[in-house]
């Protein structure tokens, strides 16, 4: 096989699809869970791990992940980890009990934790630095903005019209397409090495350290984050933590090589994907029950009212690419932070007796619509500037960890604010619609601060000048895909 231009956008292509799909199982179950619920008599308590077994897999094993696409093969990893994803959302949709669903889930999340970071590490090697590479990079990231928003739209419309089973039905079909395709269409980019070398104790070491930490964060809202139970789960994610960082600075094979956060922009990268993962999906999340306990709006409804939003990020994200292209990569990531916190603080001035056209509309379009196209297109270029091809799989991996990770304690931030806001005024004598309101702006009102607090970060830690390598760069080599291994 060739590396002409239109075989590498075919291989993308496909790529693209299968990471909409693993990206989109992030939220597809949101506008499904009352319906679950009712179908496999979840009790309250449990329904929400049909959203964190998710999350937790695919946030603990998503370094591990990107290592092991560095040193077996990206397009064996793609491969391997897209088999695991759908053979178990056919067991997701087969499932007649809590525990088997909530167990495929957690499979699924380690599915998508060894396909994407092969799958974005092979879209950065394909390409030279330069403009291809970003106008690849910036369908990427927009694909992963209206990933999340997609998972609402079609969790409503499959729930309404088909059945719960279908939101993980609908994987199966796209992912053994993708399988019989891949072998054929997406070139093998791994680094040939003389000898593989592992970090067996650095993987355990991290990978327990993020499980257990997105574990503790995702618990935090129900036992309270004071809590004897919730403080030793964190201190002890924080021990593996310290411990990981030691074994990466003394290996001889690390699975992360510190180094690489030599690179500011980088290291910048991920702090703003830290913060864009808490208030993007924390916004998310308390708008969709805003609009479900408040305004009684039905999956499908909420589903709808997602869609505008992520039809016009689709729309921002060619505005977006192009102004990052022509060296404007800080101002565009720090715009779209910017309009993800106004949004975020617009919608808290939604009512009780809110509509959709008048309180929601306006803000969904700025914060989902226009500020995802212009946060996640820079900042999935920004994560990947200046990186060693041999170690494109491990910053592909981090990204997507730092986005996870956040996204977990935006959530259970927002979780336990509602509640306690909630609690307080319905102790005060309001009604639950009036106290649930009442949460859920306090809620807003902190997503919208995370996301600006995004914007003094970078411009302190994104540099201009390593941004405009990755953006203006001419290629300098057009990189020939390693022979498929036997």
């Amino acid at each position: 096989m060739t590396s002409t231009p239109i075989h590498r956008w075919r291989a993308f292509s496909l790529l693209a699809v299968a990471a909409f799909m693993t990206v989109m199982d992030l939220t597809i179950v949101n506008t499904a869970l009352p319906t679950i619920g009712r179908k496999l008599h979840f009790s309250e308590s449990n329904l929400l791990w049909v959203v964190t077994a998710y999350g937790l897999a695919y946030g603990g094993f998503l370094l591990l992940g990107g290592r092991a696409a560095d040193l077996l093969g990206r397009r064996r990893m793609i491969m391997v980890g897209l088999a695991v994803f759908t053979a178990a959302s056919l067991g997701a949709s087969l499932a007649g009990s809590e525990g088997v669903l909530i167990a495929m889930r957690a499979v699924q999340g380690l599915g998508a934790a060894i396909f994407l970071p092969a799958a974005l590490s092979t879209v950065r090697n394909m390409f030279a630095e330069g403009a291809e590479r970003n106008k690849a990079l910036g369908i990427w990231g927009a694909l992963a903005a209206l990933g999340a928003t997609g998972g609402l739209v079609f969790g409503g419309l499959l729930t309404r019209f088909a059945g719960w089973q279908y939101v993980f039905l609908l994987n199966v079909p796209v992912g053994v397409i993708a399988l019989l395709l891949i072998r054929r269409v997406v070139p093998e980019t791994g680094v040939a090495t003389a000898r593989r070398r592992y970090d067996p104790l650095g993987a355990v070491t991290v990978t327990g350290a993020l499980v257990l930490l997105v574990y503790a964060i995702a618990q935090a809202a129900q036992v309270g984050w004071g809590a004897s139970r919730t403080v030793a789960e964190l201190a002890i994610a924080v021990v593996l933590l310290g411990a990981f960082l030691v074994i990466e600075s003394r290996g001889e094979a690390p699975l992360m090589p510190l180094r690489i956060f030599r690179l500011r922009t980088l290291t910048g990268a991920n702090a703003v994907g830290v913060l864009l993962g808490a208030s993007f999906y924390s916004f998310i999340f308390v708008g969709t029950l805003y609009m479900q306990q408040v305004l009684n709006f039905s999956s499908l409804q909420s589903g709808f009212a997602w869609a505008s939003a992520g039809i016009a990020s689709m729309l921002f994200a060619g505005i977006s690419q192009m102004l990052v292209t022509k060296g404007f990569s800080r101002q565009v990531l720090a715009f779209g932070m910017t309009v993800i916190g106004v949004g975020a603080i617009w919608t808290a001035q939604a009512p009780v007796h809110g509509h959709f056209l008048a309180d929601l509309f306006g803000p969904f379009l700025l914060a989902v619509g226009m500020g995802t196209a212009f946060a996640f297109i820079p900042v999935s270029i920004a994560a990947l500037a200046g990186v060693a091809e041999d170690e494109a799989g491990v910053a592909s991996g981090l990204i997507y960890t730092s986005q996870e990770l956040g996204g977990a304690l935006g959530i259970a931030i927002a979780s336990s604010i509602v509640s306690s806001h909630y609690k307080t005024l319905l102790r005060g004598g309001d009604s639950v619609h009036v106290a649930l309101t009442g949460g859920f702006h306090s809620a807003l009102w902190v997503s919208g601060a995370i996301a600006l607090l995004a914007v003094p970060v970078t411009f302190l830690l994104v540099r201009k000048d390593e941004m405009a390598r990755a953006v203006a760069a001419t290629a300098l080599r057009d990189p020939e895909p390693e022979p498929a291994a036997a």
